[in-house]
């Protein structure tokens, strides 16, 4: 740029593009300062009350210091939330707060107005469920699907849910959700609370929107396309233009639709059951013949059932029968969305790590499978983690190369490590419980880490007491790349030799 400096407008030009770098490159190109606002972050996180207020300031703040550190923000908020489910419960300000970093929205008052109303709630569900894509079965999709989840279940705590068409809309979405994940025999129960409703008068004015309903099957996507393709030939035939969304199924009917869908799955999975398939399509045709207004959908909808796909005359039963089913409402069983927050956050770490690299690969190595080596270990795929922590290992040996990252013996990061690490560090906590406040010990390196990974999984994995040695032989060069101020280090690097000295002396007997 200051090749041609002729003009006053392209000097500016060419200094402020200076002086950008020079901002970018001071972040960037300083591994410790860079690894010091991580740091910072995992701070805040952890020792401060996350709202969807300050969820929102975090994000704002960092995307104007780095483009990056949001991706990094977000992974801590997972754990966060993952780690206060485990220890408590799926609080509204928490579930707030991971739509917010999800979608990364700005709303916080419609985020405060949905926890004092069931259709503010019902409307943040369908905001997630739009979003969900239909083929796909990633951690990205099944999270949202859990937090869309976590959203009908609040809708039906209030006290307005009693109104009819909230309650049968929520379930009815809940019955899909279940449905998608393959949780048939949730999808029917939900799907019997709503047939079993007494009172559909609200429901008419109140449809299942076909925009918010992810892949369920063939026929529900050619009913959707010949019906906007009908209100098309109308509008053309007609010379005028219709104002009726005709992408929608009544309510009641969609329930009895998917029951049959489940009942159908089921029974070729052969799930016994008390009620046939047959008697839930007969069912199904009454209620179509009682209603008093019919969509075109659910007209389109009846012709596929009545073909001879689920007619049969062999009784297969129901998992659960109407009358076994009790109108109280489920709730949410969390475990699910603390798995997958987990291993969503280990995802962005790593796709942090890997932005990383492009930044810092010219001054130090950097490895960007050190935290799903972890994850690898906690879900006992010892054998990727092996081969995983030993790549690692070999690039972090390098001087300098652990400066990068670390992670941090904080709660967001421990509830991811095993028994024995976690043990280490709460033995230090015991001794001195102001350690916690200093960053010395605090601070776990990954390449001590990954030795303790490769040690593990070498252990479970009935290694060769030649292949320990060979580990052994890691730890004692990279004990003196360790600086001593750090607690955890040290302490992790005599476990791993203890570790390997018991195995030893227990295969040599």
């Amino acid at each position: 740029m200051f090749g041609d400096v002729s003009t006053g407008s392209k000097l500016d030009n060419a200094s402020s593009a200076v002086v950008q770098f020079n901002l970018e490159a001071s972040l960037m190109r300083a591994p410790g300062t860079f690894t010091a606002v991580q740091g910072i972050i995992v701070d805040g996180s952890s020792t401060g009350t996350q709202t969807v207020r300050s969820c929102l300031l975090w994000l704002t703040e960092l995307i104007n210091t780095h483009e990056r550190l949001p991706m990094y923000f977000s992974a801590i908020t997972f754990l966060h939330v993952a780690y206060k489910v485990t220890r408590n419960r799926l609080t509204d300000e928490l579930l707030d707060v991971l739509q917010t970093t999800c979608l990364q929205s700005n709303n916080v008052r419609r985020c405060l107005n949905a926890r004092h109303s069931s259709v503010m709630s019902l409307s943040q569900a369908a905001k997630l469920m739009k979003v969900i894509p239909n083929n796909s079965r990633s951690t990205v999709q099944l999270t949202e699907i859990e937090l869309s989840k976590a959203y009908l279940y609040r809708t039906l705590r209030f006290k307005d849910s009693d109104s009819d068409y909230i309650y049968c809309l929520a379930n009815v979405y809940l019955a899909v959700l279940y449905y998608t994940t393959g949780q048939y025999q949730r999808a029917i129960e939900h799907c019997t609370l709503v047939t079993r409703s007494q009172d559909h008068s609200q429901c008419s004015s109140h449809v299942v929107e076909g925009e918010l309903l992810p892949k369920i099957d063939d026929e529900i996507d050619t009913v959707l396309g010949l019906a906007v393709f009908y209100q098309h030939l109308q509008t053309a035939a007609l010379n005028k233009q219709q104002t009726q969304h005709v992408s929608v199924f009544t309510t009641e009917l969609f329930a009895h639709y998917l029951h049959i869908r489940c009942l159908s799955i089921t029974t070729k999975c052969r799930q016994l059951t008390q009620t046939s398939l047959t008697d839930e399509v007969q069912r199904y045709v009454k209620c179509f013949h009682q209603l008093q207004e019919i969509l075109i959908t659910d007209l389109l909808l009846l012709h596929f059932v009545n073909r001879t796909k689920y007619r049969t005359k062999h009784r297969s039963p129901m998992a659960v029968s109407d009358e076994s089913i009790p109108m109280t409402l489920h709730s949410l069983d969390t475990s699910e969305l603390v798995e997958l927050l987990q291993q969503y956050a280990v995802e962005h770490l790593t796709a942090f790590l890997q932005l990383g690299e492009q930044d810092f690969r010219c001054l130090v190595p950097i490895v960007i499978t050190d935290f799903e080596a972890l994850y690898a270990y906690k879900c006992n795929d010892y054998q990727r983690c092996l081969q995983q922590s030993t790549d690692n290992v070999r690039t972090l040996m390098d001087v300098g190369a652990n400066r990068v990252s670390s992670v941090f013996a904080c709660p967001e990061f421990i509830q991811l490590m095993d028994d024995d690490i976690v043990s280490l560090i709460g033995l230090t906590v015991i001794v001195d419980p102001s350690c916690r406040e200093d960053a010395r010990h605090v601070h776990i390196s990954r390449l001590s880490l990954s030795l303790y990974l490769i040690i593990q999984s070498q252990m479970i994995l009935h290694h060769s007491v030649t292949s320990l040695a060979q580990t052994l032989d890691y730890v004692e060069v990279a004990r003196k790349g360790f600086a001593k101020i750090f607690t955890l280090d040290q302490l992790l690097v005599k476990l791993i030799e203890h570790k390997i000295l018991i195995y030893v002396s227990r295969q040599l007997v």
